[in-house]
């Protein structure tokens, strides 16, 4: 069994940073790539980001440049920071363990507002 807890979303204004952290615990180690998405009512399901177990990062070109992701191994927990942020940011931010050959786990949602 795998948990997954996001944290850290809120409410900043435009040009403001946040971060958000995912941490996964139970009947894992530090070998999972962490994925996070985003979604709004009006718009399906964005890609933000991804991180791999080496550390190598990967990131939706809406992002680049202003959202940066790392992770503390020994914590099990992955940062997404978030800097000049911008009100199309808006979303529900949601993180995935994923276990390659074993599995997804889901975080729970958490909002992130950017009001102009």
């Amino acid at each position: 069994q795998v948990q997954v807890v996001a944290s850290g979303g809120g409410s900043v204004q435009a040009g403001g940073s946040l971060r958000l952290s995912c941490a996964a615990s139970g009947r894992i180690g530090s070998d999972f790539n962490m994925n996070w998405y985003r979604q709004t009512p009006t718009k399906d399901r964005d890609f933000v980001g991804r991180i791999r177990s080496s550390g190598d990062t990967e990131l939706a070109d809406s992002v680049k440049g202003r959202f940066t992701m790392t992770r503390d191994n020994a914590k099990r927990t992955v940062y997404l920071q978030m800097d000049n942020l911008k009100p199309e940011d808006t979303a529900v931010y949601r993180c995935a363990v994923v276990l390659m050959g074993i599995g997804i786990y889901w975080g729970q949602g958490t909002q992130v507002t950017v009001s102009s």
